[in-house]
């Protein structure tokens, strides 16, 4: 393929803190909302850590992180995502004082990124709010907690000021309409949740991730601070208007977080939305001044389509955290995501249509059962041309994109190495170019095999995308 990405374009690969550090109780770490959720984003919580909770060693990043970032080099990797857990620093999330063992260990993962060249790209909060704001403040429905995140990113902000350039704020923020517990950190079912407290607590992390990005650019006047949100374009199902106008509806449900992170303030539309759902979004003195520090650029992560219909008898969900009705024309993967690289395209486009802002793709990927084998030279691998395939078939509409005079900063694939399914908490729904041996019933050594992927992204980084298949 013809280069078409520019010369300092951010290649690499993303993690969340919550599914592969592990030591979940270890120098003086609180519990998180993750510590109490062993099935994944919409299953049970329990009262406390479980056994059976495989985000609780995750895949030992804490203690081999230096093994793993040696390999991201490997490949070339020109940046690193990954979060800070917010109950690292600060345990029980309105604490006094930071746990200087927490900052201590990101002091050090930064270090080893940079001694590689690798550029820190950190979410501040990537579902993992520290369970006591969960218990006792019932998470983002409560105002204090944009105190609370406050003093976190003060903290965070001072001491990695000269270590990390690249922020994002919130993690996937629109997906608290879904998701309230794992994204929000609140504790009132998502069936009794009114909507009222639900876009009371979208308020207050709209105003603290606006906080947040004001403090970035007091603190560190050279970094850019980003916001992230599930991209997932919604298609008509059918040409009738009805659908058309459903389908603008579900759009807008997304771009209202887009909306206020880059124009400053809520859209026109949500005005229709507050009035017909009896929400009333309680302002408090200062907030639409603060809302008007907007992003510096907009990441989102990107798996997937879905089509929507005003026909009622054709709901049902594809598999994932947004729901959606199936697209006729679309293969899906083994866990009913529909793949559809042109969408990639689309949004690309969709996107910097309406904000002209830098973009960032921070998520992307395919997770799949990957099978552990022995090559021609007695080295274990995983054979994962699937992988390949949908990468490269993204990758090649991220090209497009680009022609189309869209600005995209990099591109980060989700799990570079093999971590716990923020879905479904399990291992062996794996994206990863590193297979991580453990399995989901907690056995394995925990030992790190390249994949032939691995080989593919490494090519990919050092032609900087020349390499890529049409």
């Amino acid at each position: 393929m013809e280069k078409r990405f520019s010369e300092g374009f951010l290649w690499g690969g993303a993690v969340a803190a919550n599914q592969c550090e592990g030591a979940y109780n270890e120098d003086g770490k609180g519990l998180s909302t993750q510590d109490i959720a062993p099935k994944g984003i919409m299953g049970p919580i329990t009262d406390e850590p479980t056994k059976d909770n495989m985000k609780l060693i995750g895949i030992d990043f804490y203690h081999r992180y230096k093994e793993d970032i040696k390999l991201f080099a490997e490949m070339g990797f020109k940046t690193f995502r990954t979060s800070i857990a917010w109950s690292r620093i600060f345990p029980n999330g309105d604490d006094k004082e930071p746990n200087e063992l927490g900052l201590q260990f990101y002091d050090n993962l930064f270090d080893e990124c940079l001694k590689y060249g690798i550029e820190p790209l950190v979410t501040i909060s990537h579902y993992e709010t520290p369970l006591h704001l969960s218990k006792k403040y019932n998470g983002w429905t409560n105002r204090q907690l944009i105190g609370f995140y406050e003093t976190y990113v003060r903290t965070i902000f001072t001491r990695y000021k000269d270590k990390v350039k690249y922020w994002l704020t919130f993690n996937e923020i629109n997906s608290i309409i879904h998701a309230p517990f794992l994204s929000g950190g609140i504790m009132t079912p998502k069936e009794e949740l009114s909507m009222q407290d639900l876009y009371q607590a979208i308020h207050h992390e709209l105003v603290a991730s606006a906080l947040a990005t004001k403090i970035g650019h007091e603190v560190m006047p050279k970094a850019k601070i980003g916001c992230m949100v599930i991209a997932m374009p919604v298609y008509p199902l059918t040409p009738k208007p009805e659908d058309i106008l459903q389908m603008l509806k579900t759009d807008r449900s997304n771009l209202l977080f887009t909306d206020v992170h880059v124009r400053g303030k809520y859209p026109s539309y949500a005005k229709r939305l507050f009035k017909e759902n009896n929400i009333e979004i309680k302002m408090e003195p200062g907030d639409e001044e603060i809302l008007m520090n907007t992003v510096d650029f907009i990441s989102f992560s990107y798996y997937m389509s879905v089509c929507d219909t005003a026909d009622t008898t054709k709901k049902s969900g594809t598999g994932n955290i947004m729901g959606g009705v199936p697209n006729p024309y679309l293969e899906a993967s083994e866990w009913g995501w529909q793949i559809d690289p042109m969408g990639l395209r689309y949004v690309l486009n969709t996107l910097y249509d309406r904000y002209e802002k830098p973009l960032f793709i921070v998520e992307n990927g395919l997770g799949a059962k990957d099978e552990l084998v022995v090559d021609e030279h007695g080295n274990k691998t995983v054979y994962d041309d699937y992988r390949i395939k949908y990468l490269n078939d993204h990758l090649v509409q991220v090209a497009e994109a680009i022609d189309d005079g869209v600005e995209i900063m990099g591109y980060t694939t989700w799990g570079c190495i093999d971590v716990v399914s923020a879905s479904t908490a399990e291992l062996k729904k794996r994206y990863g170019f590193i297979y991580v041996d453990r399995n989901d019933d907690g056995t394995g050594t925990l030992d790190r095999y390249k994949k032939k992927s691995f080989y593919w992204y490494k090519e990919v980084i050092e032609s900087n995308g020349a390499s890529l298949r049409d």
